[in-house]
């Protein structure tokens, strides 16, 4: 199949722009990211500025950032002034979070039971201390867009609800939800959204929300940059946030008031818009995203068949509305899967099979995630089925001793 093994612009490997350990198969990239090469060396020379006179690297930091702020908002065709930089999208929920718990009354919250763990927990804490409720909206897994709009629909009219938090795409399921229209449907309802864009940031080429009223999205993931870079963009200008640490930018107005972190290390910060620029130059956002698709096709068709010799029905999981860098596989045999228990299986298979990959649940069922990321080629997928997949189904088909990871 064309595009299963990209190349640079100069005829390398893709592989080759990565410090990835060659003795493992990384097919989770949509996890923790991986950073190339190039755009650690970026940091490492922030990092040296830094150490090398830290007193004028810290005194003269909210100078800098500002023209950070401004580079990244160009690159996701935001108004700098509605951007600030956050170190995940959990930390940015949070910011919302703090926010909406400072008004008076209660809080009613609504999450999907698709959404991310870190973020539901703090809508979870939000509701409980304001007295209010935080009610999570089943969606069944196939779902279409239609189908999970009437779902929001039905719960918005039904329960007062305050604050929508929805994902752009789910980690635990690898679909996307239609967050556009879901956005405008809770406004009718006087609800606030908060649109939960993770792993959007580059995989999508326009991936920022702005029907919502805060988008958050990671760019250590499908973006590449140096983990601990995020961005929150506040589309609705009475939301008046503040950063979750208090330092001395604190009687500023929004977006400044981010700007001062007190002695943190945001090289992170400095290095994702060279993160962007570099894979642009080097492999082209189009290409990767086409080869993502492609390399997704080819794990349906060969990573699918092996799981059906292990005598998995219908492998390869209907999610609704697929996310073209990830897909989600059934996990062989029949016991009820719950959290523990697949994230169990995550660094015994790598230490087994040299595979790395992510697992998950829904409502019981337990799945095999895999991330496509420029440097995934055909031959990983190959290797994933026929090394992975029949050692997977050995463990599945056994006690698994739970390890902490």
């Amino acid at each position: 199949m064309p595009g299963t093994a990209l190349r640079a612009r100069d005829g390398r490997a893709a592989r080759e722009l990565w410090d990835l350990d060659p003795e493992f198969l990384h097919l989770n990239h949509g996890s923790f990211g991986a950073v190339p090469r190039a755009v650690l060396a970026v940091q490492a020379q922030y990092r040296r500025d830094m150490e090398t006179n830290p007193v004028r690297w810290f005194s003269t930091l909210a100078e800098h950032l500002p023209g950070v702020r401004s580079d990244l908002a160009d690159r996701l065709a935001v108004r700098p002034s509605d951007l600030v930089m956050v170190a995940n999208a959990s930390a940015g929920a949070s910011v919302l979070y703090r926010h909406l718990a400072q008004r008076p009354g209660p809080v009613h919250v609504a999450v999907t039971d698709h959404g991310y763990g870190a973020v539901s927990m703090g809508a979870e804490r939000l509701a409980r201390e304001t007295a209010g409720s935080c009610r999570e909206i089943p969606v069944p897994l196939v779902a279409r867009d239609d189908e999970v709009l009437d779902l929001l629909a039905r719960h918005l009219a039904t329960h007062r609800t305050d604050l929508l938090v929805i994902d752009q795409v789910t980690s635990a399921t690898a679909r996307r939800f239609p967050v556009v229209e879901a956005s405008r449907l809770a406004h009718e309802h006087g609800a606030v959204v908060l649109v939960d864009g993770a792993h959007a940031p580059g995989a999508l080429a326009d991936p920022v929300v702005r029907e919502a009223d805060v988008w958050i999205g990671n760019l250590h993931k499908f973006w590449c940059a140096p983990r601990g870079s995020a961005v929150l963009v506040r589309n609705n200008p009475d939301l008046d946030l503040h950063p979750l640490v208090d330092s001395w930018g604190g009687q500023l107005a929004f977006p400044d008031r981010f700007d001062h972190q007190g002695t943190a290390d945001v090289t992170a910060w400095f290095a994702a818009a060279a993160a962007f620029d570099h894979l642009e130059q080097e492999l082209g956002w189009d290409r990767i995203r086409e080869h993502a698709g492609e390399v997704m096709q080819l794990a349906e068709e060969e990573i699918g068949a092996a799981l059906s010799a292990a005598g998995v029905e219908d492998p390869v999981a209907d999610v609704g509305h697929p996310f073209a860098p990830m897909r989600l596989f059934r996990l062989p045999g029949d016991r009820v899967w719950d959290h523990d228990a697949v994230d169990a299986l995550r660094v015994p298979f790598m230490n087994a099979t040299a595979c790395i990959a992510a697992f998950t649940e829904l409502h019981g069922d337990g799945f095999l995630r895999v991330s496509a990321a420029p440097y995934t080629t055909a031959e990983d997928i190959a290797e994933m089925a026929s090394h992975g997949i029949p050692t997977l189904a050995d463990m599945t088909g056994r006690p698994l001793e739970r390890t902490a990871s």
